[in-house]
């Protein structure tokens, strides 16, 4: 919103810097993170006097127990921060800030549906998983159905360009579409399994969205993506302007959200927040860096895939000693403020490694 005043730049030539995506980017990051703080005592007050509760079930680590009675829902934090700065500072001409935030209120909403059924209806199952993967499916098609009819590199719309590899892509023809929806999908469900321990997803997820801001911002300028040789997008370098409001939104969240933790997201964002990710690689054409970027994602979603086919070929017996993988190194013994803070190790070093696929080619 902010962009429009440099229409005035000519009378005040300070405004000009309104214009710079760098400088709207730094702004989103400290004003979601700002929000966050201001708004942060309030809203976990008000959950708890709701009542709005984390309800430790049966198969969780014992020591996750002491944890029962602490505010849930928290995930609004990080929307309300979210949005407030992306309608601020991003441009709103730009179709691809609107897509994301499509994707942003749809996945919330069945998040926040979910926990409302299991926190504040009493029903441990939530909303029903096919209601939930019905919303996953039609916010995904609704983004690819845009992304079809309006690619965002019309020479590349079904191709998929493979990292460190230099001008590699792979044309996926009509497979690209359900392709594309398993990425928002996947990286949805992935970021919900991910949401275990106390500060984990949400650093994890800063991260993440850094290595895509870098990516867009040098996607949407021709002269860096022709140096780079990656995938000329036009428009993409707002995005990262997105990708610095969700960073900053995950940063202020932290602050309550760290070890131990005075609220919990919930599903009411950790759906959310892997589903506008998705998003962002199909825009900016980075999809298959999606798995490197948010590593600590897929490895959690691997897990739980190996355990159950593990548990299903070997009639009872276990990979790991429970899943996702975080609740297997708790049980090795590894304290919990160790396994978040060397899972967020892993993901700032997947994060350079992603970035370092733009030079290594």
């Amino acid at each position: 919103m902010l962009y429009y005043l440099t229409q005035f730049k000519d009378e005040f030539t300070f405004l000009n810097i309104f214009n710079y995506i760098t400088f709207r980017t730094g702004a989103a990051v400290f004003t979601s993170f700002f929000i966050s703080l201001l708004i942060g005592p309030a809203v976990v007050a008000k959950l708890r006097s709701y009542k709005i509760q984390q309800i430790e079930r049966e198969y969780g680590p014992a020591s996750h127990l002491s944890k029962s009675g602490t505010p849930t829902m928290g995930g609004l934090l990080i929307l309300v921060s979210l949005l407030a700065s992306v309608l601020l500072w991003a441009r709103l001409d730009n179709p691809y800030i609107w897509l994301m935030i499509f994707t942003t209120v749809a996945l919330a909403s069945a998040g926040i549906m979910d926990d409302y059924t299991k926190l504040v209806k009493k029903n441990p199952e939530g909303m029903k998983s096919s209601v939930k993967f019905a919303i996953q499916l039609f916010t995904a098609l609704v983004v690819v159905g845009y992304l079809g009819a309006n690619p965002p590199n019309g020479n590349y719309a079904t191709s998929v360009m493979i990292p460190y590899m230099s001008k590699m892509f792979v044309d996926l023809s009509v497979f690209y579409f359900a392709f594309s929806m398993l990425v928002i999908v996947g990286s949805s469900n992935a970021t919900n399994l991910t949401d275990g321990l106390d500060g984990l997803a949400a650093g994890c997820m800063v991260f993440t969205a850094a290595a895509y801001g870098v990516v867009a911002y040098l996607a949407g300028n021709i002269h860096f993506a022709d140096y780079l040789k990656i995938i000329y997008v036009p428009g993409a370098g707002e995005i990262t302007v997105f990708m610095g409001a969700l960073a900053g939104a995950c940063i202020g969240f932290l602050w309550f959200n760290a070890y131990p933790a005075q609220v919990f997201m919930g599903d009411t964002s950790s759906l959310f927040l892997g589903g506008v990710i998705g998003t962002a690689a199909l825009c900016v054409k980075q999809e298959l860096l999606l798995p490197i970027a948010g590593g600590i994602f897929v490895l959690e979603t691997l897990s739980v895939m190996l355990q159950m086919g593990y548990f299903k070929l070997t009639h009872g017996k276990r990979l790991f000693k429970m899943t996702p993988i975080h609740h297997h190194f708790e049980l090795m013994g590894i304290a919990e403020p160790k396994v978040i803070v060397r899972f967020w190790i892993v993901g700032a070093m997947l994060m350079l490694l992603a970035l370092a696929s733009l030079k290594i080619r």
